[in-house]
Protein backbone atom coordinates (compact mmCIF):
# COMPACT_ATOMS: atom_id res chain seq x y z
CA UNK A 1 0.00 0.00 0.00
CA UNK A 2 2.58 2.27 0.99
CA UNK A 3 4.71 1.28 -2.16
CA UNK A 4 1.60 2.53 -4.52
CA UNK A 5 1.41 5.81 -2.38
CA UNK A 6 4.93 6.17 -2.89
CA UNK A 7 4.27 5.76 -6.90
CA UNK A 8 1.37 7.69 -7.19
CA UNK A 9 3.40 11.01 -6.06
CA UNK A 10 6.20 10.32 -7.84
CA UNK A 11 4.09 10.56 -11.51
CA UNK A 12 2.35 13.28 -9.86
CA UNK A 13 5.87 14.89 -9.60
CA UNK A 14 6.99 13.81 -12.89
CA UNK A 15 3.42 15.10 -14.54
CA UNK A 16 4.47 18.91 -12.35
CA UNK A 17 7.98 19.01 -13.79
CA UNK A 18 6.71 17.70 -17.46
CA UNK A 19 5.02 21.37 -17.29
CA UNK A 20 8.64 22.82 -17.34
CA UNK A 21 10.30 20.72 -20.35
CA UNK A 22 10.06 21.58 -24.54
CA UNK A 23 6.69 20.15 -25.88
CA UNK A 24 9.29 18.07 -28.10
CA UNK A 25 10.26 16.15 -25.08
CA UNK A 26 6.22 15.68 -24.10
CA UNK A 27 5.30 14.35 -27.65
CA UNK A 28 7.98 11.89 -27.42
CA UNK A 29 7.60 10.40 -23.72
CA UNK A 30 4.06 10.85 -24.91
CA UNK A 31 4.67 8.08 -28.00
CA UNK A 32 6.97 6.05 -25.40
CA UNK A 33 4.52 5.53 -22.90
CA UNK A 34 1.58 4.81 -25.84
CA UNK A 35 4.05 2.56 -27.50
CA UNK A 36 4.45 0.64 -24.14
CA UNK A 37 0.60 0.23 -23.08
CA UNK A 38 -0.24 -1.14 -26.55
CA UNK A 39 2.19 -4.00 -25.68
CA UNK A 40 0.83 -3.72 -22.72
CA UNK A 41 -2.21 -4.69 -24.23
CA UNK A 42 -0.89 -7.19 -26.54
CA UNK A 43 -0.02 -9.16 -23.66
CA UNK A 44 -2.33 -12.36 -22.71
CA UNK A 45 -1.73 -11.91 -18.76
CA UNK A 46 -4.29 -9.34 -17.54
CA UNK A 47 -2.65 -6.26 -15.30
CA UNK A 48 -3.92 -6.03 -11.69
CA UNK A 49 -4.61 -3.33 -10.73
CA UNK A 50 -4.85 -2.58 -6.51
CA UNK A 51 -7.89 -0.13 -5.06
CA UNK A 52 -5.17 2.76 -4.83
CA UNK A 53 -5.28 2.38 -8.72
CA UNK A 54 -8.70 2.36 -9.40
CA UNK A 55 -9.41 5.05 -6.82
CA UNK A 56 -7.17 7.52 -9.35
CA UNK A 57 -9.03 6.39 -12.31
CA UNK A 58 -12.56 7.30 -10.60
CA UNK A 59 -10.87 10.62 -9.84
CA UNK A 60 -9.71 10.99 -12.81
CA UNK A 61 -12.89 10.41 -14.01
CA UNK A 62 -14.17 13.15 -12.64
CA UNK A 63 -12.32 16.38 -13.36
CA UNK A 64 -10.97 15.15 -17.12
CA UNK A 65 -13.51 14.56 -19.22
CA UNK A 66 -11.14 13.03 -22.00
CA UNK A 67 -10.22 10.25 -19.47
CA UNK A 68 -11.55 7.92 -21.97
CA UNK A 69 -9.28 8.78 -24.88
CA UNK A 70 -6.16 7.63 -22.93
CA UNK A 71 -7.48 4.84 -21.47
CA UNK A 72 -6.21 1.39 -22.24
CA UNK A 73 -5.34 -0.98 -19.83
CA UNK A 74 -9.76 -0.86 -18.63
CA UNK A 75 -12.75 -0.31 -20.66
CA UNK A 76 -14.76 2.89 -19.57
CA UNK A 77 -17.49 0.86 -19.05
CA UNK A 78 -15.23 -1.07 -15.66
CA UNK A 79 -14.81 2.67 -14.53
CA UNK A 80 -18.57 2.49 -14.22
CA UNK A 81 -18.54 -0.68 -12.62
CA UNK A 82 -16.15 0.57 -9.74
CA UNK A 83 -17.71 3.52 -9.30
CA UNK A 84 -21.22 1.95 -8.71
CA UNK A 85 -19.13 -0.64 -6.57
CA UNK A 86 -18.04 2.52 -4.33
CA UNK A 87 -21.78 3.96 -3.95
CA UNK A 88 -22.54 1.08 -2.46
CA UNK A 89 -19.32 -0.09 -0.01
CA UNK A 90 -20.25 4.44 0.77
CA UNK A 91 -23.53 3.71 1.22
CA UNK A 92 -23.02 0.10 3.35
CA UNK A 93 -20.95 2.10 5.95
CA UNK A 94 -23.21 5.16 6.11
CA UNK A 95 -25.79 2.79 7.15
CA UNK A 96 -23.52 0.10 9.69
CA UNK A 97 -25.06 -0.16 13.00
CA UNK A 98 -24.28 1.68 15.20
CA UNK A 99 -23.44 1.76 19.08
CA UNK A 100 -26.53 3.71 20.91
CA UNK A 101 -26.20 6.50 22.52
CA UNK A 102 -26.52 7.21 26.48
CA UNK A 103 -29.45 7.00 27.51
CA UNK A 104 -31.28 5.72 24.14
CA UNK A 105 -33.33 2.12 24.66
CA UNK A 106 -32.24 -0.26 21.95
CA UNK A 107 -34.67 -2.50 20.49
CA UNK A 108 -33.40 -5.86 22.25
CA UNK A 109 -34.77 -3.84 25.24
CA UNK A 110 -37.66 -2.98 23.91
CA UNK A 111 -38.47 -6.39 22.45
CA UNK A 112 -37.09 -7.57 26.12
CA UNK A 113 -40.02 -5.59 28.00
CA UNK A 114 -42.44 -6.32 25.88
CA UNK A 115 -41.58 -10.13 26.45
CA UNK A 116 -41.95 -10.12 29.95
CA UNK A 117 -45.14 -7.93 30.34
CA UNK A 118 -46.78 -10.47 28.24
CA UNK A 119 -44.77 -13.73 29.76
CA UNK A 120 -45.46 -13.12 33.15
CA UNK A 121 -48.95 -12.80 34.64
CA UNK A 122 -49.40 -9.20 36.84
CA UNK A 123 -46.41 -8.03 35.93
CA UNK A 124 -46.11 -4.18 35.81
CA UNK A 125 -43.47 -1.43 35.00
CA UNK A 126 -42.45 -1.42 38.48
CA UNK A 127 -41.27 -5.10 38.77
CA UNK A 128 -39.95 -5.28 34.96
CA UNK A 129 -38.16 -2.48 35.61
CA UNK A 130 -36.82 -3.97 38.93
CA UNK A 131 -35.50 -7.18 36.67
CA UNK A 132 -33.85 -4.99 34.02
CA UNK A 133 -31.68 -3.58 36.62
CA UNK A 134 -30.87 -6.77 37.52
CA UNK A 135 -29.73 -7.62 34.18
CA UNK A 136 -27.22 -4.39 34.23
CA UNK A 137 -29.98 -2.37 31.80
CA UNK A 138 -29.82 1.53 32.89
CA UNK A 139 -33.07 2.72 32.07
CA UNK A 140 -36.26 4.51 33.49
CA UNK A 141 -39.34 2.82 35.07
CA UNK A 142 -41.21 5.72 33.00
CA UNK A 143 -39.62 4.00 29.84
CA UNK A 144 -40.43 0.69 30.95
CA UNK A 145 -43.97 1.98 30.93
CA UNK A 146 -43.81 3.46 27.61
CA UNK A 147 -42.85 0.40 25.85
CA UNK A 148 -45.17 -2.20 27.46
CA UNK A 149 -47.95 -3.22 24.93
CA UNK A 150 -50.95 -1.29 25.35
CA UNK A 151 -53.66 -2.83 27.88
CA UNK A 152 -56.70 -4.62 26.02
CA UNK A 153 -58.71 -4.31 29.30
CA UNK A 154 -57.94 -8.03 30.31
CA UNK A 155 -55.32 -9.08 32.37
CA UNK A 156 -52.52 -11.36 30.87
CA UNK A 157 -53.16 -14.79 30.59
CA UNK A 158 -50.68 -17.76 31.43
CA UNK A 159 -49.28 -19.30 28.72
CA UNK A 160 -50.24 -23.29 28.06
CA UNK A 161 -46.68 -23.78 28.78
CA UNK A 162 -47.26 -22.36 32.47
CA UNK A 163 -50.68 -23.98 32.61
CA UNK A 164 -49.13 -27.82 31.91
CA UNK A 165 -46.19 -27.59 34.04
CA UNK A 166 -48.25 -26.35 37.35
CA UNK A 167 -50.28 -28.88 36.27
CA UNK A 168 -48.66 -31.60 35.42
CA UNK A 169 -49.70 -34.20 38.30
CA UNK A 170 -53.80 -33.46 38.10
CA UNK A 171 -53.49 -33.61 34.66
CA UNK A 172 -54.41 -36.22 31.85
CA UNK A 173 -54.86 -36.08 27.61
CA UNK A 174 -57.14 -37.90 25.36
CA UNK A 175 -56.77 -38.06 21.04
CA UNK A 176 -57.29 -40.74 18.77
CA UNK A 177 -55.33 -41.35 15.78
CA UNK A 178 -56.29 -43.94 12.95
CA UNK A 179 -54.12 -47.05 11.73
CA UNK A 180 -54.76 -48.83 8.39
CA UNK A 181 -54.56 -52.30 8.09
CA UNK A 182 -53.32 -54.69 5.27
CA UNK A 183 -57.13 -54.88 3.75
CA UNK A 184 -57.33 -51.44 4.36
CA UNK A 185 -59.35 -51.28 6.77
CA UNK A 186 -58.88 -47.99 8.81
CA UNK A 187 -58.62 -48.96 12.99
CA UNK A 188 -58.98 -45.74 15.59
CA UNK A 189 -57.12 -46.06 18.73
CA UNK A 190 -58.29 -43.95 21.57
CA UNK A 191 -55.53 -43.77 24.89
CA UNK A 192 -55.32 -41.63 27.61
CA UNK A 193 -51.61 -40.23 29.02
CA UNK A 194 -51.20 -39.18 32.40
CA UNK A 195 -48.63 -35.73 32.19
CA UNK A 196 -46.86 -36.73 35.34
CA UNK A 197 -44.96 -39.65 34.36
CA UNK A 198 -45.77 -39.79 30.70
CA UNK A 199 -47.43 -43.08 31.46
CA UNK A 200 -50.67 -44.31 28.90
CA UNK A 201 -53.00 -45.65 31.48
CA UNK A 202 -55.29 -47.14 28.96
CA UNK A 203 -55.95 -47.83 25.53
CA UNK A 204 -58.69 -49.62 23.40
CA UNK A 205 -58.96 -49.88 19.54
CA UNK A 206 -62.45 -49.56 17.42
CA UNK A 207 -63.36 -49.32 13.78
CA UNK A 208 -66.36 -47.27 14.63
CA UNK A 209 -66.02 -44.96 17.88
CA UNK A 210 -69.47 -43.19 19.58
CA UNK A 211 -69.54 -40.91 22.23
CA UNK A 212 -71.03 -43.62 24.80
CA UNK A 213 -68.33 -46.08 23.99
CA UNK A 214 -65.66 -43.18 24.41
CA UNK A 215 -66.99 -42.52 27.66
CA UNK A 216 -66.59 -45.70 28.63
CA UNK A 217 -62.75 -45.62 28.56
CA UNK A 218 -62.21 -42.95 30.57
CA UNK A 219 -64.72 -44.92 33.28
CA UNK A 220 -61.68 -48.28 32.59
CA UNK A 221 -58.72 -45.80 32.75
CA UNK A 222 -59.85 -44.10 35.88
CA UNK A 223 -61.27 -46.62 38.64
CA UNK A 224 -62.40 -45.34 41.78
CA UNK A 225 -60.53 -42.18 42.86
CA UNK A 226 -57.58 -42.20 40.02
CA UNK A 227 -59.28 -39.21 37.92
CA UNK A 228 -57.58 -36.51 37.46
CA UNK A 229 -58.71 -33.15 38.08
CA UNK A 230 -58.22 -31.45 34.53
CA UNK A 231 -58.56 -33.75 31.24
CA UNK A 232 -57.43 -32.27 27.87
CA UNK A 233 -58.79 -32.67 24.45
CA UNK A 234 -59.69 -31.32 20.97
CA UNK A 235 -62.97 -30.60 19.32
CA UNK A 236 -63.85 -33.50 17.57
CA UNK A 237 -67.54 -34.19 17.57
CA UNK A 238 -67.22 -38.16 18.65
CA UNK A 239 -67.17 -36.06 22.20
CA UNK A 240 -71.30 -35.72 22.69
CA UNK A 241 -73.09 -35.03 25.42
CA UNK A 242 -72.98 -38.23 26.99
CA UNK A 243 -69.57 -38.43 26.82
CA UNK A 244 -69.46 -34.79 28.89
CA UNK A 245 -72.07 -35.70 30.93
CA UNK A 246 -69.71 -38.72 32.35
CA UNK A 247 -66.40 -37.03 32.26
CA UNK A 248 -68.28 -33.97 34.53
CA UNK A 249 -69.84 -36.66 36.73
CA UNK A 250 -66.45 -37.90 37.70
CA UNK A 251 -65.56 -34.77 38.77
CA UNK A 252 -63.12 -34.16 35.66
CA UNK A 253 -63.18 -30.22 34.32
CA UNK A 254 -62.42 -30.63 30.25
CA UNK A 255 -59.95 -28.32 28.94
CA UNK A 256 -60.48 -27.77 25.13
CA UNK A 257 -57.54 -26.88 22.46
CA UNK A 258 -58.79 -24.18 20.18
CA UNK A 259 -59.59 -25.52 16.36
CA UNK A 260 -56.75 -26.08 14.86
CA UNK A 261 -54.40 -26.51 17.28
CA UNK A 262 -52.87 -29.47 18.03
CA UNK A 263 -49.69 -27.93 19.64
CA UNK A 264 -52.06 -26.92 22.89
CA UNK A 265 -52.07 -30.70 23.40
CA UNK A 266 -48.39 -31.43 23.08
CA UNK A 267 -48.16 -34.72 24.94
CA UNK A 268 -50.89 -36.26 23.50
CA UNK A 269 -49.30 -35.51 20.09
CA UNK A 270 -45.88 -36.69 20.63
CA UNK A 271 -47.37 -39.85 22.15
CA UNK A 272 -49.06 -40.26 18.70
CA UNK A 273 -45.57 -39.66 17.02
CA UNK A 274 -43.86 -41.66 19.26
CA UNK A 275 -46.46 -44.64 18.28
CA UNK A 276 -46.26 -44.16 14.55
CA UNK A 277 -41.88 -43.46 14.55
CA UNK A 278 -40.98 -45.98 17.03
CA UNK A 279 -43.00 -49.03 15.98
CA UNK A 280 -46.26 -48.83 13.71
CA UNK A 281 -44.21 -47.55 10.77
CA UNK A 282 -42.39 -50.80 10.89
CA UNK A 283 -44.91 -53.76 10.84
CA UNK A 284 -47.85 -53.73 8.49
CA UNK A 285 -51.32 -54.56 10.74
CA UNK A 286 -53.59 -57.93 10.11
CA UNK A 287 -56.59 -56.65 11.87
CA UNK A 288 -57.64 -55.47 15.07
CA UNK A 289 -56.35 -58.45 17.79
CA UNK A 290 -52.94 -58.23 16.12
CA UNK A 291 -52.67 -54.14 16.32
CA UNK A 292 -53.97 -54.77 20.10
CA UNK A 293 -50.68 -57.10 20.40
CA UNK A 294 -48.58 -54.37 18.75
CA UNK A 295 -49.15 -51.96 20.49
CA UNK A 296 -49.26 -53.72 24.13
CA UNK A 297 -45.78 -54.82 23.51
CA UNK A 298 -44.64 -51.23 22.65
CA UNK A 299 -45.98 -50.04 25.31
CA UNK A 300 -44.31 -52.45 27.64
CA UNK A 301 -41.54 -51.10 26.10
CA UNK A 302 -42.26 -47.82 26.85
CA UNK A 303 -43.14 -48.12 30.43
CA UNK A 304 -40.38 -50.07 32.00
CA UNK A 305 -37.42 -49.12 29.22
CA UNK A 306 -37.54 -46.51 27.03
CA UNK A 307 -36.35 -43.20 28.20
CA UNK A 308 -37.93 -39.67 28.24
CA UNK A 309 -35.43 -36.46 28.27
CA UNK A 310 -38.57 -34.62 30.35
CA UNK A 311 -38.25 -37.62 33.11
CA UNK A 312 -34.18 -36.60 33.32
CA UNK A 313 -33.64 -39.59 31.48
CA UNK A 314 -35.19 -42.13 33.18
CA UNK A 315 -38.71 -44.68 31.95
CA UNK A 316 -41.82 -43.65 33.46
CA UNK A 317 -41.60 -46.48 35.44
CA UNK A 318 -38.35 -46.20 36.91
CA UNK A 319 -35.01 -47.76 36.30
CA UNK A 320 -32.40 -48.15 38.94
CA UNK A 321 -29.47 -47.68 37.55
CA UNK A 322 -26.70 -50.72 37.21
CA UNK A 323 -22.85 -49.99 38.29
CA UNK A 324 -20.23 -51.97 36.17
CA UNK A 325 -19.52 -53.98 38.97
CA UNK A 326 -22.81 -55.96 38.84
CA UNK A 327 -21.80 -57.93 35.38
CA UNK A 328 -21.36 -57.87 31.62
CA UNK A 329 -23.92 -55.65 29.39
CA UNK A 330 -27.01 -57.45 28.13
CA UNK A 331 -29.28 -57.07 25.38
CA UNK A 332 -32.92 -57.88 25.79
CA UNK A 333 -35.07 -57.91 22.66
CA UNK A 334 -38.19 -55.86 23.29
CA UNK A 335 -41.06 -55.06 20.56
CA UNK A 336 -40.45 -58.00 18.45
CA UNK A 337 -36.51 -56.41 18.16
CA UNK A 338 -37.01 -53.33 16.95
CA UNK A 339 -35.88 -52.41 20.07
CA UNK A 340 -33.51 -53.49 23.18
CA UNK A 341 -33.47 -53.01 26.83
CA UNK A 342 -29.45 -52.89 28.30
CA UNK A 343 -29.28 -54.47 32.13
CA UNK A 344 -25.99 -55.90 33.40
CA UNK A 345 -25.82 -59.65 34.64
CA UNK A 346 -23.56 -61.21 36.50
CA UNK A 347 -21.34 -63.80 34.80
Amino acid sequence: MIDAMLAVILNALRALRAGFRPRADLVIENLALRQQLAVLQRNSKRPRLRNLDRAFWLLLSRIWSRFADVLVIVKPDTIVRWHRRGFRLFWRWKSRPRKPKKGEVTPEIKQLIRQMAESNVGWGAPKIHGELLKLGFVISERSVSRFMPKETGKPPSQTWRTFLHNHLGSLASIDFFAVPTATFRVLLVFFVLRHDRRRVVHFNITEFPSAAWTAQQIIEAFPEDTAPEYMIRDRDGIYGDRFRGRVGGMGIEEVLTAPRSPWQNPYAERMVGSFRRECLDHVIVLGEKHLHQILTAYLAYYHRSRTHLSLGKDAPEPRAVQPPNMGRIVALPEVGGLHHRYERRAA
